[in-house]
């Protein structure tokens, strides 16, 4: 009875130890792995709070441990302007979320809401608030505008000139508000007062663009067109037209 009496109790003592050990494990595995640091990198339309509250949605997310092997191999995606999020763990208490957007080449207007469409001209995107660095295109004829579909216009190369420009305007630093797409393939660019006509010369974009820096801080306070079309030999320079003439 008594050898009995001392098997249950170094029992319940190896019970008790387990138990301790596992709460003890179980603490310091929640503490240790619980996120205090989130970097993101490559958000532009979302804010870095914003990205942080898609990846990390209940208690469950704030653990690292967990929130790999959620990820692992694996992308987030019906996120409006983005192609896929990644996350990866780079200590127990630290992450970094890694944004890729869509690559938006510009927007249309259309039923009082802002349609933007990617380089093959997919809507993929619409909404009321404006997308900083992304044009408005205006000049292209369509009838109706469905987000997920191409946008119906006659000539498809648009979408594609559109992405260029914008990356070779963003490249010279070179916001510009709208770019205006004409029949006869001739491109207008928007900066403020100023109108730049740079023709249809679509060999020649990267020539004229390249130069737009020196031309618009000459035209600081201007009003009128800057006429790109073709190079005045006699007197050197491209022409501009004030507004008033």
């Amino acid at each position: 009875m008594y050898n009995s009496r001392k098997k249950w109790i170094f029992r319940i003592l190896v019970v008790l130890i387990v138990v301790a050990v596992l709460l003890w494990g179980a603490n310091y595995f929640f503490t240790t792995y619980t996120i205090q640091q989130v970097y993101v990198e490559g958000n532009y339309h979302y804010t870095r709070e914003e990205i942080q509250d898609m990846v990390i949605k209940d208690a469950l997310d704030r653990n690292s441990f967990f929130l790999s092997r959620k990820y692992n191999n694996k992308v987030v995606d019906n996120i409006p302007f983005v192609d896929a999020l990644t996350v990866e763990v780079l200590s127990p208490d630290t992450i970094k979320i890694s944004v890729y957007e869509k690559a938006l080449a510009g927007y249309v207007r259309y039923m009082d809401t802002n349609m933007y469409f990617d380089k093959d001209g997919y809507i993929v995107e619409n909404s009321s608030v404006k997308t900083s660095g992304v044009p408005q295109i205006i000049g292209l004829k369509f009838d109706y505008a469905v987000l997920g579909q191409r946008l119906p216009v006659e000539n498809t190369s648009v979408f594609a000139d559109t992405l260029e420009i914008k990356n070779l305007l963003n490249k010279y630093e070179l916001p510009t508000e709208k770019i205006r797409f004409k029949e006869n393939g001739e491109i207008t660019l928007y900066f403020g007062d100023v109108k730049v006509n740079l023709g249809n010369e679509k060999n020649r974009l990267e020539d004229k663009i390249m130069l737009l820096p020196v031309l618009l801080k000459e035209l600081e306070g201007k009003s009128g067109t800057l006429q790109m079309e073709t190079y005045d030999e006699d007197h050197g320079r491209y022409s501009f037209k004030p507004e008033n003439l």
